[in-house]
């Protein structure tokens, strides 16, 4: 088992328990996404944790590849099919480290909570980019924690909880800094949202329709 799935594994079923931190803000964010789907649409997503948003998305798509690097998380994730009635999503263990596809694959990909945990966030972004078709879209709920200046004076704290195994390895990062990156790959921002002027960010880029 890869050492960045443990800390996931370990917290999997209590992760499956919490409640959503802002349950207006997440119906909103499921709102705006769709507005980006359609009934024949292919759809990417990366760090899907157990699952809940792929389920509450497929039935307005046409096929879900959702990925973790958790076991743990994914075999929650499977378990949630049979109840909720849905065949069209597919979970799956991997890593974006390793991801690959054949270029043109997907119409959508969602990165909802994950891109502060990558290790090389530019370079998981750009297997996206080549993942998606032109005018393709790219959907990501991002926690800029340095957005805040009181977190910011944390930063010191972030790699010793991380190393006693307390807290997952967490990139800082601004939202505009975010930004920047996503549209260094290639993507034109599309929509650009900070709930209530918060710390997390989501923002839909779009691929060049001819690129």
């Amino acid at each position: 088992m890869p050492d960045k799935a443990k800390f996931w594994d370990k917290i999997a079923e209590k992760y499956s328990k919490q409640p959503i931190a802002n349950q207006k803000a997440y119906e909103i964010k499921l709102d705006l996404t769709r507005e980006y789907f359609t009934p024949d649409s292919n759809v990417l997503e990366f760090g899907c944790g157990t699952g809940s948003t792929a389920i509450l998305h497929a039935p307005y798509v046409k096929n879900i590849d959702a990925m973790d690097v958790s076991p743990e998380m994914i075999r929650i994730a499977r378990g949630k099919k049979a109840p909720a009635g849905i065949d069209n999503v597919q979970f799956s263990v991997a890593d974006m480290d390793s991801f690959q596809a054949k270029p043109g694959t997907y119409d959508a990909a969602l990165g909802l909570n994950i891109l502060h945990l990558l290790d090389n966030r530019m370079a998981a972004m750009g297997r996206v980019y080549e993942a998606l078709k032109p005018g393709g879209h790219f959907i990501s709920s991002t926690v800029c924690i340095r957005e805040k200046w009181y977190l910011r004076l944390l930063e010191p704290i972030f790699p010793i909880m991380n190393a006693l195994g307390q807290w997952p390895r967490v990139r800082r990062m601004t939202a505009k800094q975010l930004q920047n990156d996503i549209e260094a790959i290639g993507f034109k921002t599309v929509h650009y949202w900070q709930p209530g002027g918060g710390m997390v960010l989501f923002m839909v880029g779009q691929k060049p329709e001819e690129c």
